[in-house]
């Protein structure tokens, strides 16, 4: 097996509940499989989630955006631990990526002889690999059946569109979980873990 260099990112604020659960079991496989890990939890970092200005001014970076920044750039392998809130990500995990996911960071767009941006950008994170575990409330099937692909803007929209080739994993109804269905969901997590996937 390939030891591979991973970055986790638990995405839920608190990391005492399911997603927290799953986090701490891929992370402890992939390190006693000899991966490289490092893990942030975004409950702990200090960031302004709101874009203020949009995209016509510059937000100067805080440190934990940088961070976050040169861990996705260094890693092989991008790990992302969310519940699906409101048919989508945690407001503060959105805002995550609206400050940091930057042109020049994650893209570039390609731009014609006279400097004007045309409709085709560089992935820069062609080559790397994501995987994304997702927890509801909700069975997922009928979350499919009702509002649609809720992973989509994480899956196409963000990782995607910076080069990386993804993988998701969903697990619920993930409130009172019976012991059984939670092991199994956790080793299914370790097993994803100790293989860098």
């Amino acid at each position: 097996m390939v030891k591979k260099k991973i970055f986790i990112l638990l995405g839920h604020p608190d990391k005492s509940g399911m997603c927290g659960a799953l986090t701490d079991a891929y992370e402890s496989a992939a390190r006693e499989a000899g991966h490289d890990v490092t893990r942030m939890n975004i409950g702990e970092m200090q960031f302004d989630p709101v874009l203020h200005k949009g995209y016509r001014e510059r937000q100067e970076c805080e440190p934990d955006l940088l961070r976050f920044q040169e861990l996705v750039t260094t890693s092989d392998h991008f790990v992302v631990v969310y519940p699906v809130w409101w048919v989508g990500m945690p407001a503060i995990l959105k805002g995550l990526f609206d400050r940091a996911w930057l042109p020049g960071s994650a893209f570039r767009y390609i731009r014609t002889k006279t400097g004007s941006r045309t409709v085709f950008w560089h992935r820069l994170f062609r080559g790397k690999t994501a995987r994304i575990i997702m927890t509801s409330g909700t069975h997922p099937l009928m979350v499919r059946f009702l509002p649609g692909n809720v992973n989509a803007q994480l899956r196409w929209g963000i990782l995607w569109f910076a080069g990386f080739s993804v993988r998701t994993d969903w697990f619920g109804p993930a409130e009172d979980v019976p012991e059984k269905k939670k092991a199994k969901w956790l080793k299914r997590v370790s097993e994803l873990g100790r293989k860098g996937r």
